[in-house]
């Protein structure tokens, strides 16, 4: 652990004990969590439970701040210096909780709960940021952009991964993700009697996975697509008048995301004027950016990480895996960091059923509970190391 937690026995042991006292109740919410998915902006019984819990140990609580029912701000302290822990909580479609975020819950609750009697002694506001829809919706973001993270000096969160991932924060990254529609317009026909009348819109739907299909071949090996078609069609008589294909768009750099989103976007405009329908475009979400890791939060989260047994080896760039989350957004802005912790046992990938079993084994909670204790040595020993700074970093909108 840091030396400047290790050398203050005190204030190491009062991390320790506090979150011990609290254990149970933060694991058995991060179980209720995981066996109660709740999808993207629908997660109100996760909200309901976390500010429950939160009040009950002196936290004063707005729920549905931002105008985001799932969305709250639990806030204890007076300082000058405003810490915030971004708390996430929604599931996705099919699979639950995948991608762990019942342990991302259960490690921010608990930091923040390990802190919280300490906030007169480090001189801090701690603010535990409800965050819903990370999965899909962008919830930070719109959250950023309506007020939630003014005046916050850093932001801290953790997020599960599989085994054998350092947990090592240095020189990592996210990929910048873009997700959109792209939406045909023929002309229906009968398809026996009068298909010459017809506009097809399901062949611009498949013209355009043809033609970002052989697109890959010229892109970067970190950039990604992916696509489907959502709707393209409902019986074969009819030749379809409109279809519908979503899709995404990812890479480490801004300016390399725009210019792969531009060559894709091309491939839906070659399918229209192939098939003679007309296209229009939506973004489906805000952009998530990519994440920036603050060398001085890392540096003092691997030393807990390492000092608690577990892997903070540095990262191979070799091995980077990609993923996106709406957490860049707010590290663009604010010094924060966004850390792995790998879950032993757990040789399933995320995002898969395999993954979501592992979120909830005795080795998930056990390492749910390194992490947050992580996350909370982390940010007394960046608040007593470079208090300053952090505070001339507080964010204000534009």
């Amino acid at each position: 652990m840091s030396e400047l937690i290790s050398g203050n026995p005190e204030l190491s042991r009062n991390l320790e004990e506090n979150w011990e006292a609290k254990r149970q109740l933060i694991e058995d919410l991060a179980k209720d969590i995981h066996a109660h998915p709740e999808l993207s902006f629908q997660e109100h019984r996760a909200a309901a439970n976390i500010t429950a819990l939160f009040a009950d140990h002196g936290f004063t609580i707005t729920v549905g701040i931002c105008d985001l029912p799932t969305a709250f701000e639990a806030s204890i302290g007076t300082g000058d210096l405003v810490v915030g822990i971004c708390i996430e909580y929604d599931c996705l479609p099919q699979v639950g909780h995948a991608c762990g975020h019942n342990l991302i819950a259960g490690a921010s609750i608990g930091a923040a709960l390990t802190l919280a009697p300490l906030v007169d002694e480090l001189g801090i506001t701690l603010k535990a940021i409800g965050t819903p829809a990370e999965e899909h919706g962008g919830g930070k973001v719109l959250m950023l952009e309506r007020g939630a993270f003014d005046g916050v000096g850093l932001s801290l969160m953790a997020h599960p991964m599989h085994e054998g991932r350092t947990s090592n924060p240095l020189g990592t990254t996210t990929q910048a993700v873009g997700r959109f529609k792209a939406m045909f317009t023929g002309q229906a026909a009968h398809a026996a009697a009068m298909p010459h009348r017809g506009i097809n819109a399901a062949d611009a739907a498949t013209l355009s996975q043809v033609a970002i299909g052989l697109l890959r071949q010229q892109l970067p090996d970190t950039h990604r697509v992916a696509s489907y078609i959502e709707e393209a069609g409902h019986v074969t008589n009819i030749i379809p008048d409109y279809s519908v294909v979503q899709f995404e768009v990812r890479a480490f750099e801004l300016e390399e995301y725009e210019q792969s989103l531009a060559k894709v976007r091309r491939c839906f405009e070659g399918a229209a004027v192939a098939t003679g329908t007309t296209l229009e475009f939506e973004a489906t979400e805000p952009l998530y950016e990519p994440v920036v890791q603050d060398e001085l939060l890392a540096t003092f989260w691997n030393d807990a990480m390492a000092a608690r047994g577990n892997d903070v080896s540095p990262v191979d760039p070799r091995e980077s895996s990609g993923g996106s989350t709406d957490m860049g957004n707010i590290s663009q802005v604010i010094p924060a960091i966004h850390p792995m912790f790998a879950v032993p046992g757990a040789t399933a990938p995320v995002h898969s059923a395999g993954f979501t079993a592992s979120a909830n084994t005795p080795e998930a909670y056990q390492v749910m509970t390194d992490a947050g204790l992580s996350l909370a040595a982390a940010a007394s020993a960046a608040v007593l190391a470079d208090r300053d700074r952090f505070i001339a970093a507080a964010y204000a909108r534009g």
